[in-house]
């Protein structure tokens, strides 16, 4: 049993990380096989290229949470570098926070979106997926960073009152 719970927690672990390998996958093919069929038999097919956007629209946002996880966003740093010690610590929770407030609001915003979305039955041209499932990555994306946000801002006060000991 124990085996079992140790997997099932690196799969959710790891759970991005196989969105977002296993998407890339599928949408290289799914492009790859537009290619073809476009320049090899004079024939396109009409749902790959929607397919490829929407599936791409998720990645961007399960890419953005994993890139929360990973502490490994691009931002611009001539302000924090003034702060040394626990001061920076201090402006990283500063500005984790506001971020957090964002995320929530993108989130809340987010989950009206998709519910309206949802309410008018709207279809996508080409494939006749309901937009909802496209528009609910924005809720999905925002959930998982608001989670890593959390964490990181836990570790970040961990690390913060680490130091205040140590001085």
């Amino acid at each position: 049993m124990k085996v079992v719970a140790r997997k099932s927690w690196k799969i959710k672990e790891k759970f991005e990380e196989y969105f977002l390998v296993g998407t890339l996958f599928f949408n290289v093919v799914i492009i790859f096989l537009q290619v073809v069929m476009r320049y090899c038999f004079s024939n396109s097919l009409t749902w790959t290229e929607e397919l490829a956007r929407y599936v791409f629209i998720w990645q961007a946002w399960i890419g953005a949470s994993y890139g929360v996880k990973k502490m490994g966003h691009i931002r611009v740093e001539v302000l924090a570098e003034k702060f040394k010690g626990k001061n920076r610590i201090l402006f990283d929770i500063l500005i984790y926070a506001i971020w957090l407030v964002f995320m929530c609001f993108l989130a809340y915003t987010g989950t009206q979106l998709t519910l309206y979305v949802a309410s008018t039955g709207q279809l996508s041209p080409a494939n006749q997926i309901p937009m909802e499932y496209v528009d609910v990555s924005v809720v999905v994306g925002s959930a998982l960073m608001i989670w890593h946000l959390l964490k990181n801002i836990a570790s970040m006060i961990k690390q913060y009152k680490k130091y205040e000991l140590e001085v």
